[in-house]
């Protein structure tokens, strides 16, 4: 497990992975168009790291000028479920959340506490 988290949790992995499962296979440009307020860099670096581990395939074609696509394999279709449940999750949280952001003026006081067991 801290091996897979250890490359999900580093910045943008996840957001990364979350456009192409929902949006199918991408070029560079078109990934970092759909990834607001990623670098270049970064998004070089986590799609080598992410072709590496086996969770993406990286099609080149050598045309003019060259054409790169990125997709997602077989490996990351199985986290595609756990992906679509953090979705759902998130979209639930929003919807519960937005009466209260409208309400709330910036207090975060009345925040429900984290209990520990």
């Amino acid at each position: 497990m801290a091996g897979l988290l250890e490359i999900l949790a580093r910045p943008w992995t996840m957001h990364i992975l979350w456009a192409l499962s929902t949006n199918g296979p991408a070029r560079f440009g078109v990934l970092r168009r759909q990834i607001a307020g990623i670098s270049s860099r970064v998004l070089t670096e986590r799609l080598r790291l992410l072709e590496q581990k086996g969770f993406l395939y990286r099609d080149y074609e050598p045309t003019i000028p060259p054409s790169v696509t990125y997709g997602i394999t077989k490996r990351m279709k199985d986290i595609q479920k756990v992906l679509g449940e953090l979705d759902q999750l998130a979209q639930k949280w929003q919807n519960e959340d937005a009466p209260a952001l409208q309400s709330m003026s910036g207090d975060r006081s009345e925040a429900e506490p984290i209990s520990s067991r």
